[in-house]
């Protein structure tokens, strides 16, 4: 990659770090009031566009950066194990859908690489709930496991069909006003 285009990756993600931290800034709410401590946010739509723009180890990096940037601002009270779960749950969707994606960039294969990315988002978020929120919450297990159908496997749905939803919508207006190889065909 020539040096022009490897400062334009940088300062596109960048770009999209911030607009994610300012997304979280500004838009979050619990969906289920028996759970409030999982809050829908927007932020991973950037993160999911860089993703397909980029690739899945771009993706999982700035997956990284920005857990840490919202764990240590915008969403402290969450602390490390907050971070943790961003970055578990992000992380396997960046790595899953951008490899899908990253094969074939058309529009049947972006669906597909967000269907399965979300699955593996979901998947794994049930198993990381079971493992972190007794700590976080101070609760038995046994109870968070309670949550898992009712409250925890559908609020990750809810959330990653969402994000996923919307970067289907503005990926490729978005991806036609930055160089980057990995445009959508139709």
């Amino acid at each position: 990659m020539e040096r022009s285009a490897k400062v334009r990756k940088l300062t596109t993600m960048g770009m999209m770090a911030a607009v994610s931290i300012i997304l979280v800034y500004l838009i979050h709410f619990p969906i289920f009031p028996a759970a409030s401590f999982l809050e829908y946010d927007p932020a991973d739509i950037p993160i999911f566009i860089c993703t397909f723009l980029y690739g899945p180890l771009s993706g999982y990096l700035l997956t990284v950066i920005v857990s840490f940037i919202q764990g240590f601002t915008v969403s402290s009270q969450s602390g490390i194990i907050g971070i943790m779960m961003h970055i578990f749950a992000t992380g396997f969707f960046t790595i899953a859908a951008g490899n899908i994606y990253n094969r074939n960039h058309t529009k049947k294969n972006a669906i597909k690489a967000l269907i399965i990315g979300a699955i593996v988002m979901v998947a794994s978020m049930c198993v990381w709930n079971i493992i972190f929120t007794p700590i976080f919450m101070g609760t038995p297990r046994s109870v968070v496991a309670q949550m898992i159908v009712p409250i925890i496997l559908p609020f990750n749905v809810i959330k990653s069909g969402v994000n996923s939803f919307i970067t289907f919508l503005i990926y490729k207006k978005i991806s036609n006003h930055i160089p980057h190889g990995n445009a959508l065909k139709d």
